[in-house]
């Protein structure tokens, strides 16, 4: 037998039970002894009470009204952007109160137009004369076939829709940037289209391969872009030996949970061999994506379970740049498939001169001699005793796509020599 707490007596109905009983007992109606209806049912009797409005001043005045004050402070409040805020879901607000200025059509006079004093528009002709039209539909075809000799990594047009796919299945984003050059490994169009297209969607940024460089430039590339988005420091040697996951967990949890939503899809979109396939390897605790030192090694995107509520996207690299020799520099091209690859030793010359005497401890003049001094001491030679330097030139770049040979970009108010 249940035992009763003191003072309450064995029929003692609690709150409970009453509003139970209460439910049992409604939608019935009251009969007397003899069964007539005293009490109607709710919604049974015929007749209702006369409806009364409450005397409130609020009917006669304006239900929707806002005083210049409140919307100039709403203005100011919206145009402030700060990179931790996060856009949740939008109301029906008024945005076209926040622009001053409308656009209006310049109309001209019909007399302007079709009168004496009309100006005929003159066409806007790109060539004088039969020659030079084509001598430039003959520069147009030169540059197509050059284009098509071009091994670049993520400029296709499959990729770019393998990147939109990825952009609009995604919750949140993520960019990876490679820490030696943040600024030249970064695509605005992302930007500009989550801004524009999906402003309710969450960016951040990752900077990758940060045990490449300097710690207080690192400090210095995070305090940049930090000012823009979330911004977090990483480094995916392997599964093991790795740096800023437990950030990076720690802050898709949270976003989890700020979304409210049963699961959280979590894109990861950049440049080729910025390190995307590893960082998600890492996460993971286990090689789920196929990794390389080569770009392109990505082709179609990947879904891949973190936890029960969080899933990430896998994209293949892309490449918004045109230049190609900034693209062979950052390994977007695969150094196999370059032609003349001597070309591009002397821009690495330029920029990590000190760091390929550290590397290789060896001295020379120019990007020539670095090249025949380099095959004579790997035993690089040809017949005649001659310097392999194509073989030799793609070797200097294949350590400086992997990092062997140092080099770094400093933020702009630090530029100098690297």
């Amino acid at each position: 037998m249940k035992k009763l707490s003191q003072g309450m007596r064995e029929n003692y109905y609690n709150k409970k039970k009453l509003k139970y009983l209460e439910m049992l007992r409604s939608g019935r109606p009251k009969k007397n002894s003899r069964g007539e209806i005293v009490k109607d049912a709710p919604f049974q009797s015929s007749k209702a009470e006369v409806g009364r409005i409450e005397p409130s001043r609020k009917w006669f005045t304006g239900s929707k009204t806002i005083s210049p004050t409140e919307l100039d402070a709403f203005r100011s409040e919206m145009k402030i952007e700060t990179p931790y805020n996060v856009l949740l879901s939008t109301g029906k607000v008024p945005y076209s109160l926040l622009d001053d200025s409308t656009k209006r059509k310049r109309l001209k006079d019909f007399g302007e137009v079709f009168g004496k004093k009309s100006v005929r528009k003159r066409p806007n002709l790109r060539y004088s004369s039969l020659e030079e039209l084509s001598r430039q539909a003959r520069d147009v075809k030169e540059e197509k076939v050059e284009a098509k000799k071009d091994h670049v990594k993520g400029q296709s047009h499959r990729i770019w829709l393998e990147l939109y796919k990825v952009l609009d299945s995604s919750d949140v984003i993520i960019h990876v940037l490679d820490a030696r050059d943040p600024m030249g490994t970064m695509c605005e169009k992302i930007a500009s289209y989550i801004k524009e297209e999906a402003p309710h969607k969450h960016l951040m940024y990752v900077l990758n391969k940060v045990d490449l460089i300097p710690t207080g430039v690192t400090a210095k590339w995070l305090r940049h872009f930090s000012r823009l988005h979330p911004t977090i420091a990483y480094h995916s040697n392997s599964i093991t030996n790795n740096y800023g996951k437990a950030n990076l967990i720690s802050l898709l949890k949270q976003l989890s949970k700020l979304y409210k939503k049963s699961h959280l899809s979590v894109g990861f979109v950049g440049y080729p061999n910025t390190g995307k396939s590893s960082i998600i390897n890492t996460l993971r605790n286990k090689e789920v994506c196929k990794v390389a030192p080569i770009p392109g090694e990505t082709k179609v995107w990947q879904y891949i379970t973190l936890t029960r509520g969080i899933y990430l996207i896998d994209c293949p690299g892309i490449v918004p740049i045109s230049n190609y020799d900034q693209a062979v520099l950052r390994g977007a091209v695969r150094i196999e498939n370059i032609e003349n690859p001597e070309d591009y030793v002397d821009m690495i010359v330029e920029k990590a001169r000190d760091s390929i005497v550290k590397t290789y401890k060896i001295r020379f003049l120019d990007s020539v001699d670095l090249v025949e001094r380099l095959a004579i001491k790997f035993g690089k030679l040809q017949k005649g005793g001659e310097p392999n330097t194509n073989v030799v030139s793609k070797m200097i770049l294949h350590d400086w796509v992997r990092g062997k040979i140092p080099y770094f970009v400093p933020p702009k108010e630090e530029a100098g020599e690297m």
